[in-house]
């Protein structure tokens, strides 16, 4: 292949957008793409970028991209049997220690200042990852030209910026925008505790001199890292709770009653619109651009408007995912149960809450599996983004899913 041939080749992104036990989703989007692959091919994703807990999927596929298919069997493995005590303490003793130091230092003004207090303890997950993850296997897919770039995005709270941090090949160059910039380094394990530190539920984690917390906090353009590390066309595995399209859910019944919101839907709709509404309005906003290039004949469009459209597939929940968490509600562990039922999280209406906090395997694994088949659904699209043949999925490896 000639250097003219390798720059005519659209280079496929991959974005995983946050929502914390909502990425469940994403694993099962990924299985059917796995499936629709040949055997034993390899990253099809030249660019990887994730936040939140899309940043973890995001780096557990880049450490495995020599063999895609065996790392999304991995991901499958370790969220099918996800426990909350795997993430944050859930036990008696750890909820009631940090719920202890939530309120005397944040609230009261007792005790240091030097050490970052959430409600939640997190140190299961750093774990976690830790033993799960192989840094190596990202160095080794870039070397072997496997990977372009893999990225993870972090939120600043002294900067004020959406940080990407990023490893790929050194052809690519850091990039400076309005409250976002793109930084390039080794990708370790404090970089996706800082990606998927939701405010105030985790603690913010230093990286060099600055405290960062959840990349979806203020992450104006989340497609936009994407296009810097050189992606022509994008696959958007979104965590949505407002599905669209022929087959959603029909539409949520108009208020009746005229109750106070409890704490729990106040923050439903503050995390809902922290990990969602800016990916949705990334998304029609490329989609307008992209309308306005084929609208626009090329001698007579601006400088800035780009004559290159980028093609955008999304794939998004078909049903509601406050739902699927209101009927595996008593799934959550006692001890968080207990804490959370003043707020209002463990009613029906507070399930908002609970969709991104509920890390068992009822609730995931329903997840993984409408994640599947809502791409199987859209698998004649998803074979023409990906340049793939039609070809019958092999049902021994639809089994592991």
């Amino acid at each position: 292949m000639d250097a003219s041939t390798a720059t005519q080749k659209p280079i496929t992104g991959l974005i995983l957008s946050g929502g914390g036990s909502r990425a469940a989703y994403q694993v099962g989007v990924l299985g059917a793409i796995a499936d629709l692959l040949p055997d034993a091919a390899c990253n099809p994703f030249p660019v990887i970028v994730g936040t939140s807990a899309g940043a973890v999927n995001a780096v557990g596929l880049a450490c495995g991209a020599l063999h895609f298919s065996q790392a999304v069997r991995r991901l499958n493995s370790v969220w099918q049997g996800f426990r909350c005590g795997q993430i944050y303490r859930s036990d008696w003793p750890g909820v009631l220690r940090q719920s202890s130091r939530f309120l005397g230092n944040s609230l009261l003004g007792l005790g240091g200042h030097d050490l970052p207090v959430a409600l939640l303890d997190n140190a299961p997950l750093r774990d976690l990852l830790t033993r799960e993850l192989d840094f190596s296997g990202i160095s080794a897919a870039v070397r072997t030209r496997h990977l372009r770039a893999v990225a993870v995005t972090a939120f600043g709270y002294e900067s004020g910026q959406a940080v990407t941090f990023y490893q790929g090949r050194a052809t690519i160059d850091p990039w400076y925008r309005h409250r976002r910039v793109g930084v390039p380094t080794r990708l370790g394990v404090e970089h996706l505790m800082a990606s998927a530190a939701i405010p105030l539920l985790f603690p913010p984690v230093r990286l060099g001199r600055e405290y960062f917390g959840d990349g979806a906090v203020r992450q104006t353009a989340p497609i936009s890292p994407a296009l810097h590390l050189g992606a022509s066309r994008v696959l958007v595995v979104g965590v949505s709770g407002n599905p669209v399209g022929p087959n959603s859910a029909p539409l949520p019944p108009q208020p009746q009653f005229g109750r106070p919101p409890t704490l729990a839907q106040i923050g439903g709709h503050l995390l809902n619109s922290t990990f969602i509404d800016n990916l949705e309005s990334d998304i029609e906003l490329l989609e307008r651009i992209n309308s306005m290039s084929r609208a626009i004949a090329p001698e007579a469009r601006p400088r800035n408007l780009s004559s290159e459209q980028v093609e955008v597939l999304v794939i998004s929940p078909s049903r509601p995912l406050d739902e699927i968490a209101a009927r595996h509600r008593r799934e959550m562990p006692r001890a968080i149960r207990t804490f959370l039922r003043g707020p209002g999280a463990t009613r029906a209406s507070g399930a908002g809450v609970l969709s991104y906090l509920l890390f068992e395997p009822g609730y995931c694994n329903e997840l993984i599996e409408l994640g599947y088949q809502d791409a199987m659904a859209k698998r004649a699209e998803l074979q023409h983004f990906l340049g793939l043949e039609t070809a019958p999925v092999n049902p021994q490896v639809v089994s592991a899913f």
